[in-house]
């Protein structure tokens, strides 16, 4: 994925090739934790004839998004500072069926001997003040080039179905309101937010209780 940098003022120090090798190394640390949870899924599938994920989703983070995070943060849009500030430039979102399934999911990501967690942010068992819940890890994974390795962050970001559509209509919310939607909708949206977490929970009961009468 190319990222076009032009009309961007974003700052390059050596030269193209500078943008060229990041933009490769955030793709390929992408195509590894992608590779990663595909084993991880077709294990679980062979193993325990249980599929914990109903989908991923990947991304690279666009010019755009890269320089207002900086300038929103203070720092100059730099590639040095992209690289050092910026946490979810490579970003993955696991969408599961059940909340234990996210869970079972950030533990076995951890386990991997080749992965370092730096920070973990548990939205569902303290949610943002909006209603959003979700589980986010910021991790690094080392990148194997011919002539270097290099660690690379990622953003892994593991939510039910629920949760994920609740996200998603809050994030077309505030991007058509600018940030600044009626109180009367961020009331809704909150309510809602209640009403998906009531929803996981007896879902997860029910999947429980199946799962003991077939035992």
């Amino acid at each position: 994925m190319e990222l076009d940098l032009s009309g961007y003022d974003i700052k390059i120090s050596d030269d193209m090739n500078t943008w060229e090798e990041v933009n490769l190394l955030y793709n390929a640390a992408l195509k590894q934790i992608q590779t990663k949870i595909e084993i991880l899924n077709d294990e679980f599938q062979e193993v325990h004839r249980y599929n914990p994920i109903e989908h991923v989703k990947y991304r690279v983070k666009g010019p755009e998004s890269i320089v207002k995070k900086l300038k929103r943060n203070g720092y100059e849009s730099t590639i040095e500072n992209m690289v050092r500030y910026v946490n979810d430039i490579a970003g993955i979102r696991i969408i599961c069926s059940f909340t234990s399934d996210i869970y079972r999911i950030a533990e076995m990501i951890s386990g991997q001997k080749d992965i370092q967690v730096l920070t973990i942010k548990d939205y569902i068992m303290n949610p943002k003040p909006s209603g959003y819940r979700s589980y986010h890890m910021i991790v690094s994974l080392p990148v194997y080039l011919s002539d270097k390795i290099v660690n690379v962050k990622v953003e892994i970001q593991i939510r039910t179905v629920a949760m994920d559509f609740w996200a998603s209509l809050e994030h077309k919310i505030q991007y058509k309101f600018e940030g600044k939607a009626p109180a009367h909708i961020n009331s809704e949206l909150h309510e809602c937010a209640t009403m998906v977490a009531n929803l996981d929970a007896r879902m997860l009961s029910l999947n429980e209780e199946i799962l003991a009468i077939e035992k």
